[in-house]
């Protein structure tokens, strides 16, 4: 599978089609047992989780894993972080370059928050938030750490219809932003509309491969995954 810089790249299959094992593999979480991965032409099938994040990838959870008890901007500024560890010296005597880093790193927070709407609780805990809110709050943190490659699995999950517009709405934005987003979804209709291209696993195999539109029109994966209802309905 390759996944084209800037685009929306679905990852879809039925229960146990090794949809989660690929991206606990690209992210480090587990080791491969043959073949590799490739960012940016460079292997990182051997790097840490911590290591692969720092290179450019970020991933949300289809079960949402925030720091419940931190305010919804201090969640952010954990990712931030990332980009810019100061060192223990430096902040224990607040220095002139540790409040700069500070400094850009609340901006930067404050601002993907209000891009994704949710800059008037970014003094709420975020354990008290609405479910829509923490989807939206993961991923906040996951583009807080400056990921080129944003990894999601199932952002829609539980959300409203209007919700789940909002959020293709955002997907699409970062594609606009050149941040490539590879996502599983369940939501056909919402794959169907908002991915460029779409790989299908069956049994840990790619199946196919393509267009929205040649998926939806796929025999093979009609049978395998969509079964006799009509694609993207």
């Amino acid at each position: 599978m390759t996944v084209m810089p800037g685009s929306i790249h679905g990852l879809i299959g039925p229960n146990g089609a090794g949809k989660s094992t690929v991206f606990n593999l690209i992210t480090g979480v587990i080791p491969l047992t043959a073949g590799e991965i490739r960012y940016k032409r460079e292997r990182i099938s051997e790097l840490r989780p911590s290591e692969i994040c720092r290179r450019g990838i970020a991933r949300t959870f289809q079960a949402t894993a925030l720091f419940r008890e931190y305010t919804v901007l201090q969640n952010v500024l954990v990712g931030a972080h990332l980009l810019a560890a100061p060192g223990l010296v430096p902040a224990l005597l607040w220095s002139r370059a540790y409040r700069e880093r500070e400094r850009r790193a609340r901006e930067r927070a404050h601002a993907l928050l209000t891009s994704l709407g949710l800059g008037a609780v970014a003094g709420q805990v975020a354990g008290q938030l609405p479910h829509r809110d923490q989807k939206a709050l993961a991923l906040a943190m996951a583009l807080a750490t400056g990921a080129e490659l944003v990894i999601l699995d199932e952002p829609l999950a539980g959300l409203t219809d209007h919700e789940k517009a909002e959020t293709t709405a955002v997907l699409r934005r970062l594609a606009e932003q050149s941040v490539t987003v590879l996502l599983v979804e369940h939501d056909m209709k919402a794959v169907m509309g908002v991915c460029d291209t779409v790989t299908v696993l069956d049994h840990g195999v790619r199946i196919a491969e393509g267009t929205p539109r040649e998926i939806q029109t796929n025999a093979v994966v009609i049978e395998a995954y969509l079964g006799a209802e009509e694609p993207g309905a």
